[in-house]
C-alpha cells in the first residue's frame, strides 16, 4: 500500500492507504477507532448481527502495518472498543493477537466515549491524551492543534464511498480503522466546522489526496 506524505505544524507524517497515520521520525503508529467488540455489542443489545470475526479482521490490517513499519509506539486514538462491556466479552483469539502486537512496544490506549477507560488485563496504558510537540492527541477535536478520531470521515471518489483523513490547519482528522464502522461524509456541517479548507487524503488501494470543497455529496 502506498501513503501520502504531508506536514502538520511542523511534523512530517504518512497518511497510509490502510486508514492509519504514521510519525516515521518518531516510529509512532496512530489508529482511529477499532471499534472491537462491535459485533458482540450489537448481538448483545439485539441489534442487526455482523460476522463474528470484525475484530480479527482490524487487528489483522493493523499487524500488517506493524509487520511493515516497525512502530516503536501503537496509540489508539480512542473508541479502541466498541464499549467497556466488549472489552470484557473478547475472545481469546483477539486477546491474544492484542498481546503479540503489543509485545516490544509502548501501546497507549486514549480514552473515547465508548470506552472512557481501559480496564486493566489488556497490554499497554491509558491515557485522556498525549502530546506529540505542541500538537494533542485525543478522541475527539478539540481546541487545535490536535489529530483525532471519532467522527469517521469519509468521502466519495469515482461512485465509491471510502474512508478518509481530513488534513486542516489546526485539525488532522482521521478515518475509522475498524472493520465495519460506519462513516460521516467530509461535508457534514460537524466535519466543515473543524476543517473548512485543506486536504481530504483517501484510503484504498493507495492514499489519493484531493484539496477539500471540490467533492460535493452525491
Amino acid at each position: 500500500m502506498s501513503g501520502y506524505l504531508f506536514d502538520f505544524h511542523g511534523l512530517r507524517f504518512e497518511a497510509r492507504a490502510s486508514g492509519a497515520l504514521w510519525w516515521p521520525e518518531g516510529r509512532w503508529l496512530i489508529v482511529a477507532d477499532l471499534h472491537l467488540g462491535k459485533s458482540e455489542r450489537m448481538a448483545r443489545r439485539g441489534g442487526p448481527l455482523l460476522p463474528p470475526y470484525e475484530g480479527l479482521a482490524t487487528l489483522e490490517r493493523l499487524a500488517a502495518e506493524v509487520a511493515v513499519l516497525e512502530p516503536g509506539v501503537v496509540v489508539s486514538l480512542g473508541d479502541g472498543f466498541d464499549d467497556l462491556a466488549a472489552v470484557e466479552a473478547l475472545d481469546l483469539p483477539v486477546r491474544g493477537a492484542l498481546q503479540r502486537l503489543a509485545r516490544g512496544r509502548d501501546w497507549i490506549w486514549i480514552g473515547g466515549n465508548h470506552d472512557p477507560g481501559v480496564p486493566a488485563g489488556l497490554p499497554g496504558r491509558a491515557a485522556d491524551s498525549l502530546a506529540l510537540g505542541h500538537i494533542v492527541l485525543r478522541h475527539e477535536a478539540g481546541r487545535g492543534p490536535d489529530i483525532s478520531g471519532h467522527f469517521h470521515p469519509a468521502l466519495r471518489l469515482a461512485g465509491e464511498r471510502r474512508r478518509a483523513f481530513l488534513v486542516g490547519w489546526d485539525h488532522l482528522l482521521l478515518p475509522a480503522f475498524g472493520a465495519y464502522t460506519g462513516g460521516l461524509m467530509h461535508d457534514d456541517p460537524a466535519l466543515l466546522a473543524l476543517v473548512p479548507q485543506g486536504l481530504a487524503i483517501a484510503c484504498g488501494a493507495r492514499a489519493i489526496a484531493l484539496p477539500l470543497g471540490r467533492f460535493r455529496r452525491s
